[in-house]
């Protein structure tokens, strides 16, 4: 059994554009249900939620479906999905939120290895109440976070680790169970960015021991916002800044205002895009344990392929994503040739691979990198041979 790649493909009306899309980790392109569906709900009947019509219904059915299937997808429970405008908006409300019971004294630990949206927020709100802001360093020899000093990083005065899943620059996935055994062992929270690791691997929430996880829809077929996975008891002892009218019942007291219930819709409908990639029948979260491994076994193949041609342009470029376990993404760095002049090069061959930092401000720093230094590729689903081929041969022809 195998991923049906031709016909996943063909789902997505915008692969018709010819362009071979190595951008996966900034978004992945959306397929053809998820646009219907968010036409379907947007174009209704549609009103603010209620269940006097069938227009405030729909609103309830788009809301209800999205926690559901986000639910599904990560292992969590329905009432306590959040959605956010984004991974950023959804970290800086729950760093506030979380700020108000610390003071002077209290740690807060953050990553070299982590997007600035898992880093910034946590470093801001501890600057503001007086808490102390620790690190746990990577190492640029081995792409790797150094853990030889977990337990003096992480000590009872520690109020919460904040950890990526899988870097989006470098693919590492750190081991974030360990991490966050030791965060709950001193009776600290965890706060996953799970941004990138969702779009390449099948979640449980509980096993990576995560008491807050974020993840984002458009990075895995879906539409531009964001989903927050906590347990509900554990929502139910924050108190998050609202309006006063607002309800205090959870997930709804951390959505601000009135939800875009279109996109709720096509996040949901995403996520049931991913599950019929499994053959067969069962629940929904059987079948996209299935599929997650369908599509790892494609892309790790493809990530394959990339590695052996970046090796075969020899000393030519650097490739840094060199962890033990990682994404089937991949940055390196030129050594006689500018980042961008390249990526503008692959561009013209309609090979999107982007140049840039991706806001992993603190991997750049540790890896001693200047801005617009490196290239980033990244496989997705829908990536194929022939988009494998396309992309060698450009790197090949640009850097002659």
């Amino acid at each position: 059994m195998s991923l049906d790649v031709a016909a996943l493909r063909a789902r997505f009306p915008s692969l018709t554009s010819g362009i071979a899309h190595f951008d996966g980790p900034g978004g992945t392109q959306t397929p053809a249900e998820v646009g219907a569906a968010i036409a379907a709900t947007l174009t209704g009947p549609l009103s603010n939620r209620g269940t006097s019509v069938t227009s405030e219904r729909n609103a309830e059915a788009a809301i209800a479906g999205f926690r559901s299937a986000m639910a599904d997808l990560l292992g969590a429970a329905p009432e306590g999905i959040v959605h956010g405008r984004s991974a950023t908006q959804l970290t800086y409300d729950v760093s506030r939120t979380l700020a108000k019971g610390w003071g002077p004294g209290d740690e807060v630990v953050v990553t070299e290895l982590d997007h600035d949206c898992n880093v910034r927020p946590w470093v801001q709100a501890a600057a503001a109440v007086g808490a102390t802001v620790r690190w746990l360093r990577l190492d640029p020899a081995t792409a790797e976070l150094d853990l030889d000093a977990l337990d003096e990083v992480v000590t009872e005065r520690t109020r919460l680790v904040a950890v990526t899943g899988a870097s989006n620059l470098l693919g590492t996935m750190p081991p974030v169970a360990r991490i966050a055994a030791r965060a709950h062992a001193v009776g600290a929270l965890v706060h996953v960015d799970g941004v990138h690791l969702t779009a390449h691997s099948h979640i449980d929430v509980t096993a990576l021991g995560a008491d807050f996880f974020v993840c984002s829809p458009y990075k895995f077929f879906g539409p531009h916002c964001a989903a927050l996975a906590a347990d509900p008891a554990l929502l139910e002892t924050l108190h998050p800044d609202k309006l006063l009218p607002s309800t205090d019942a959870v997930p709804e007291s951390f959505e601000l205002g009135t939800l875009p219930y279109e996109l709720l819709a096509g996040v949901e409908a995403a996520v049931d895009v991913l599950a019929s990639l499994a053959p067969g029948e069962g629940t929904r979260r059987e079948r996209l344990a299935i599929a997650h491994g369908l599509v790892h076994e494609h892309e790790m193949a493809l990530r394959t392929r990339i590695e052996g041609g970046l090796a075969d342009l020899g000393d030519r470029l650097t490739v840094h994503s060199r962890a033990q376990q990682r994404t089937p993404t991949l940055f390196f760095t030129l050594r006689d040739a500018d980042a961008r002049e390249v990526a503008a090069s692959l561009a013209s061959r309609d090979v999107l691979a982007p140049a840039g930092t991706f806001y992993a401000h603190e991997p750049f720093r540790a890896l001693g990198l200047d801005v617009d230094a490196g290239i980033r590729v990244g496989v997705a689903p829908y990536t194929d041979d022939s988009d494998v081929d396309r992309l060698l041969t450009g790197l090949a022809d640009a850097l002659a």
